[in-house]
């Protein structure tokens, strides 16, 4: 079964150094092969990375940068995130490519790489690395989380401020100007785009619940705190983790620690209608983060070779 509307069509990993993508429209499961693999320019540290869907080109940052280079390594282009930054902690570049390919979206934690003014969201040309559109955020954030609306070719960004909380924005692209919407909250964090894209995920920056958003506006559709999951909220805590399963089932985790102070992690489904809490199951999943909903029914975890592994009930 293929991914469904509005899903992802490939996910990337960076294993051995390089920037692998992975075609997710088959009905392959198991260990995935890469359907290509790039090299990023000799040199860089990649910290984030994405891919068009024809597989011609990579994307990514660094520290200091957004580069794009062909699949066998080739730069194309590079715009250098000035001054450059000599921190080496504490904020981490991110970028993601509309569903066109033809823009490619950067998340500049500026902040805190100390350039003296606030982050940054930036709209570049995918083939020439040229600014379409930027905006100042007010937020001092250490990393972003990019979700693509595909229908409305909008953007979604997830900005993370550490203990100071989450703030999540909206943004599409209009008369070579960014539109921006920042939602009213400090204290959610984006999880995931429902697979027909008309709600979204998000977790309790303090992780007492988990809620489900109509989308745009971010209207609450119900919320599931800790106790519906029949775990004392005192010693359990909802993971920012997790997301759409398929339409019609979430994945929640939840995370604690025993009496002899291990950690543990549960995966609960969730039916999205009801917001009735189902079942626990096992989604061999490494740990707490080792697993990513595809929408389709089907989920990844990541084998030792650190290649994404795709599973299925059956």
């Amino acid at each position: 079964m293929a991914p469904s509307t509005g899903s992802r069509r490939f996910v990337t990993r960076l294993v051995d150094g390089s920037i692998c993508a992975y075609d997710l429209t088959t009905d392959v499961r198991g260990v995935l092969s890469p359907a290509m693999i790039c090299r990023p320019s000799a040199g860089d540290d990649v910290v984030g990375h994405a891919v068009p869907a024809d597989l011609r080109r990579g994307y990514y940052t660094t520290l200091n940068a957004l580069v794009c280079v062909t699949a066998d390594g080739a730069e194309v282009w590079r715009s250098d995130f000035a001054p450059r930054s000599d921190r080496r902690r504490g904020h981490r570049p991110s970028c993601a490519l509309s569903p066109d390919g033809l823009v490619v979206w950067a998340y500049r934690p500026d902040a805190m790489a100390g350039r003296g003014r606030p982050d940054q969201w930036v709209a570049l040309d995918a083939g020439t690395g040229a600014v379409v559109a930027q905006s100042d955020l007010r937020t001092v954030g250490h990393g972003g989380l990019h979700l693509l609306h595909r229908t409305s070719g909008q953007v979604l960004l997830d900005v993370g401020e550490g203990q100071d909380g989450s703030v999540i924005h909206r943004a599409s692209l209009a008369g070579g100007r960014m539109d921006l919407v920042r939602y009213p909250w400090n204290d959610r964090c984006l999880i995931d785009l429902s697979p027909d894209e008309r709600q979204f995920m998000t977790v309790d920056h303090a992780q007492g619940d988990v809620a489900l958003h109509a989308y745009p506006d971010g209207e609450v559709t119900f919320t599931l705190p800790v106790d519906a999951f029949g775990h004392d909220p005192d010693e359990t805590y909802v993971e920012w983790s997790g997301g759409y399963l398929s339409a019609d089932t979430l994945v929640v985790t939840l995370a604690g620690e025993t009496e002899d102070e291990r950690e543990w992690f549960r995966h609960y489904r969730v039916d999205v209608r009801s917001g009735q809490v189902r079942a626990e199951f096992d989604a061999h999943a490494e740990n707490a983060y080792d697993i990513l909903p595809l929408g389709d029914g089907s989920w990844l975890t990541t084998d030792p070779s650190g290649h994404p592994v795709r599973r299925t009930d059956s």
